[in-house]
């Protein structure tokens, strides 16, 4: 799969909203090394400099695409590096470790949970959130349009289980097996989108992505039919209002200190 930057920040606000309430939890002002897992195009990761006093910021990602993005936004105090978040490695342990909306696109992250919070030192924290609406009628109209009598022998309904999170209780159960002080909670953002589709848009970039790469093996008449049959859909599950079209959006948030 390949990610497109410019397509992610269509929506960079919203999308950049639970970031900012996710570190609003994080009661530390100042940092020696401050990672972000999963950075994406690296605008975000970018504010963590101002955000931590005196931090070293380090962005991560294992798409070039985001990685290439993200270079404009180095600076003396925050770099970025190409891997797969999995098998990095910091040079140092971490004061805070961060990762936004990446979790979910890795098979079994709850059991890496353990592997991620060796990295931060003593007294460090652990800050993540990731999308909790993989039952919302977004995701539903995905999953009936691969299924429906013309796509089902064409698309593989495998391409659905990716990405997939956790319920709160889970994220809560694993970090404090691991000993963390931790709070675990959850927010229902609903945004008002504007444009047309554009919740086929904003899926686009992200829960459609499986799809769309199974997609680009057929030819593009049948593209763009799947994707005109699931803007159908969307709209029906979305009809627009007065104001635009109100797309409600679950985030689930997790912050764990290090004792």
């Amino acid at each position: 799969m390949v990610w497109n930057p410019g397509q992610y920040l269509r929506f960079g606000d919203e999308r950049s909203q639970p970031f900012h309430d996710l570190l609003h939890r994080v009661p530390v002002s100042t940092a020696g090394l401050v990672v972000d897992l999963g950075c994406g195009p690296g605008q975000l990761t970018a504010t963590l400099a101002d955000r931590f006093a005196g931090a070293t910021v380090i962005g991560v990602d294992s798409s070039p695409q985001m990685i290439a993005a993200a270079t404009a936004h180095q600076g003396p105090a925050v770099h970025f590096e190409l891997a797969d978040i999995r098998n990095w490695q910091p040079p140092r342990p971490v004061d805070v470790l961060v990762s936004n909306a990446t979790l979910q696109w890795l098979p079994g992250h709850l059991g890496l949970l353990g592997q991620f919070w060796s990295l931060v030192r003593p007294g460090g924290w652990f800050a993540f959130q990731v999308p909790g609406n993989f039952s919302s009628r977004s995701h539903l109209s995905i999953a009936a349009q691969v299924a429906s009598p013309r796509w089902r022998s064409r698309l593989d309904a495998a391409a659905l289980e990716r990405p997939r999170s956790a319920e709160p209780q889970a994220y809560l159960d694993q970090l404090a097996t691991l000993g963390a002080e931790t709070q675990v909670w959850e927010t229902t953002y609903y945004h008002v989108l504007s444009g047309p589709d554009p919740v086929l848009e904003w899926i686009r970039a992200t829960a459609l992505r499986p799809v769309l790469a199974l997609l680009a093996g057929l030819e593009a008449d049948e593209q763009a039919a799947f994707e005109a049959e699931l803007a159908e859909r969307l709209r029906r599950a979305y009809p627009p209002g007065a104001h635009g079209t109100v797309f409600p959006f679950r985030r689930i948030f997790a912050v764990a200190r290090r004792r």
